[in-house]
């Protein structure tokens, strides 16, 4: 509290018990009351801070002199004060300080006050820093409050406050997921996909540099932040049931929230916790070409987040998986996919044709998946050539469909969609890998993005300039161009980290892979390539049309 106040005797010395908290205080002489005049402010540098005196008729109050905002000097601002407020404003950017309440009244971060007494005419500070624990829990605290307004350069200094406190800086994720969970009408988003690639790269490239490790983080909070921003929460169906992995993919499969919801924690309360549900959750994932593969993706991300965040935050991340898989389209029930539930039914793995990925690089949809199915009998040959084709088109895509405005809505065609097929082989394979029995659901629908992506593409490009000489290397130096993106939407920012982070560990384990040029190549020129987000020609000729057309 400031306050001035005669105590009488005096204490001596630079220690003493603080009452206000469990640490030992620091208290230091800073100057006499005759040194500072009413009205008046003066700097003292002392233990490693820079401390503003202020004195009004009835008080001196000392707070750090660096603005909490943007650092700028608060000596230089402006100082009004009447009984029970003395209110400092930082004139750089009208943020303003209540000194006698610590109240932020224009703003967002707390300015730091430090207590003074009145010692004989002496100006005595406590310098001392409150606990770690506390000092912690007030960073966490203010990270929450920047969500409302979604202050991503406050979230970075409240993060980094966390990191100075000595806290564990993967508690800013664990808890911004834990408040933002609710919010997720429809379940996860990209917030969470790209959350765990964010980690990898901040755990294999930061090396130590503190903005490095920083970064990610910021990017991870800032994400699930946007993603949740809205008017009201959407709770989650209460109730648990003893786990049942078919009750569970069929609750998912028949759209049954609540049942799902009571499944998933049952899981998460057994012995195996966590574990458990990766492979009714790919099985339902992969029970349908829907989500334009996002479902498959969302299923291996949040068992890479839980195993970097560990079992406390399972509940959050399942259940909004859950959550995003009852709701997901299901794509292979519209007339562009339906040959889709018929191929896989008749899937017997025995086809004996060969094929590469010329072979589907221009195929529709159903030609694809009867061209798979024929070639059945290697599921690794046709992994191996549907990626391939997925690579090529990537990197032959025709930027005019971005461009044009006089296309119908199922022409809406960017860079993000093409990225999906690439992103989804690398989730399907490792999924697949863990459960084998996915090969061929995980095959046809990377056959349903061949065939979706074949007639956005333009062959005849010159795409020489995106050629790389050594793939993994090239993969490596992208990785490390995305920590400064430059990008203002989350979503494309992680569509980047996600295709780096998938095509990186597609080329670990295939080096020698045919499609690794490819792949390198086609994420080059996604990295390299403008990227139209807005369209607002585009938007008014279809809001038009589509208005025309309606009964």
């Amino acid at each position: 509290m400031s306050h001035v106040e005669q105590l009488s005797p005096p204490i001596t010395g630079n220690t003493a018990p603080n009452a206000n908290a469990d640490t030992v205080s620091n208290w230091i002489e800073a100057m006499t009351l005759d040194e500072i005049e009413i009205g008046a402010r003066r700097i003292l540098r002392a233990a490693g801070k820079q401390i503003l005196l202020v004195r009004t008729e009835d008080a001196v109050h000392a707070c750090n002199n660096r603005c909490p905002h943007e650092g700028y000097p608060l000596m230089e601002g402006s100082v009004a004060s009447d009984t029970g407020a003395c209110v400092l404003t930082c004139n750089w950017h009208n943020w303003k300080f209540d000194l006698i309440s610590g109240e932020t009244l224009v703003g967002g971060d707390a300015l730091r006050r430090y207590p003074v007494e009145i010692r004989d005419g002496v100006i005595w500070l406590d310098v001392a820093d409150p606990p770690a624990a506390r000092r912690i829990e007030a960073a966490l605290e203010n990270l929450h409050d920047s969500f409302e307004d979604h202050e991503y350069d406050r979230m970075a200094r409240e993060i980094a406050r966390l990191i100075k406190a000595g806290g564990d800086p993967l508690d800013a994720v664990r808890h911004a997921i834990d408040w933002t969970h609710q919010r997720f009408e429809y379940g996860t988003t990209h917030a969470f996909a790209a959350a765990p690639d964010w980690l990898a790269l901040r755990d294999r490239l930061a090396g130590g540099d503190p903005a490095l490790e920083l970064a990610p983080l910021v990017e991870i909070v800032g994400h699930l932040c946007w993603d949740s921003l809205r008017w009201r929460s959407f709770p989650f169906p209460e109730g648990t049931r003893d786990f049942d992995p078919d009750a569970l993919v069929l609750a998912i499969e028949n759209e049954d929230e609540a049942g799902a919801m009571a499944l998933v924690r049952g899981a998460l309360a057994s012995d195996a916790g966590a574990a458990a549900l990766d492979g009714p959750m790919s099985r339902a994932a992969a029970a349908h070409y829907q989500d334009f593969g996002h479902a498959m993706i969302y299923t291996y991300k949040a068992r890479q987040l839980v195993d970097a965040l560990g079992e406390e935050a399972a509940p959050a991340i399942y259940l909004c998986l859950a959550r995003s898989l009852v709701y997901a389209s299901r794509e292979d029930l519209i007339p562009e996919f339906r040959a889709y539930g018929e191929t896989r039914s008749g899937w017997d793995g025995g086809g004996g044709e060969t094929v590469d990925g010329e072979a589907f690089r221009h195929l529709g949809v159903k030609q694809a998946l009867a061209t798979a199915a024929a070639a059945s009998g290697d599921p690794g040959a046709l992994f191996d050539a549907l990626v391939s084709a997925a690579a090529w088109q990537m990197l032959h895509f025709d930027m005019g469909y971005m461009h044009q405005d006089h296309r119908p809505v199922p022409d809406n065609i960017n860079w993000l969609d093409f990225t999906h097929a690439l992103t989804f082989a690398n989730a399907g394979r490792v999924q697949a890998e863990r459960h084998p029995e996915l090969w061929p659901d995980v095959l046809l629908q990377l056959a349903c993005f061949t065939g979706r992506n074949a007639k956005y593409t333009d062959g005849d490009q010159d795409i020489s300039r995106w050629m790389v000489d050594d793939p993994l290397v090239f993969i490596d130096e992208a990785c490390r161009e995305v920590f400064d993106h430059g990008q203002f939407e989350y979503i494309v920012s992680a569509h980047l980290v996600k295709l780096a982070v998938a095509a990186r560990e597609e080329l670990l384990a295939r080096p020698d892979a045919p499609w690794a040029g490819l792949m390198a190549a086609s994420v080059n020129r996604f990295m390299h390539e403008p990227l139209k987000r807005k369209h607002t020609t585009r938007t008014a000729r279809q809001a038009l049309g589509f208005v025309a057309a309606e009964g």
